[in-house]
């Protein structure tokens, strides 16, 4: 007749649900659950382009995130001059000094798949901001504003995103 001690277990299980999902209902915690932008098991930089976030993978787990500017014109890029990042999965060539914008590393766009669609464009990179705006409080990540590459809003995030493309030789990943 009366519940004692011995309470119907599917209660606790929907207590115990409802405690679990706490966190995610949090104010602030939208993300909370968003999968890994990473993919599995492997090391890569992956642009998330409707967040405008750059993700460094580690072994498939993220490791560092940065905010970044994309193409002004957005994204798809499909000729030279559009003004829109690409999307895809792209080596990365070696990081080197740009005298305009501190650190390139390029993106070897179009692949050969790509090109024989007629996909063309040249020079496009991930980079740091442009020369004369770094540390003057410059928004560089506030607006898309690139003419097809991916903008970091500091020389230390370029720096730090070199210093893992040299050191794991990851493939990017923009979607």
């Amino acid at each position: 007749m009366g519940r004692g001690p011995r309470s119907s277990g599917t209660g606790r299980r929907l207590a115990a649900c409802a405690l679990a999902m706490l966190p995610a209902l949090a104010p602030g915690a939208e993300g909370a659950l968003d999968p890994s932008p990473c993919p599995r098991s492997r090391d890569a930089v992956v642009v998330v382009t409707d967040r405008r976030e750059l993700w460094l993978c580690s072994g498939g787990a993220p490791a560092a995130q940065f905010t970044v500017a994309l193409g002004r014109s957005g994204v798809g890029k499909r000729r030279r001059g559009d003004g829109r990042t690409p999307l895809g999965t792209y080596p990365l060539g070696d990081p080197r000094p740009s005298p305009q914008y501190g650190t390139f590393i390029p993106i070897a766009y179009p692949t050969p798949a790509q090109a024989a669609r007629g996909f063309t464009g040249a020079a496009v990179g991930i980079h740091g901001p442009p020369r004369g705006t770094e540390g003057a409080g410059y928004p560089v990540t506030e607006v898309d504003w690139t003419q097809g590459c991916i903008a970091t809003g500091t020389d230390g995030d370029v720096d730090a995103i070199a210093a893992f493309v040299r050191a794991r030789r990851p493939r990017l990943v923009i979607r």
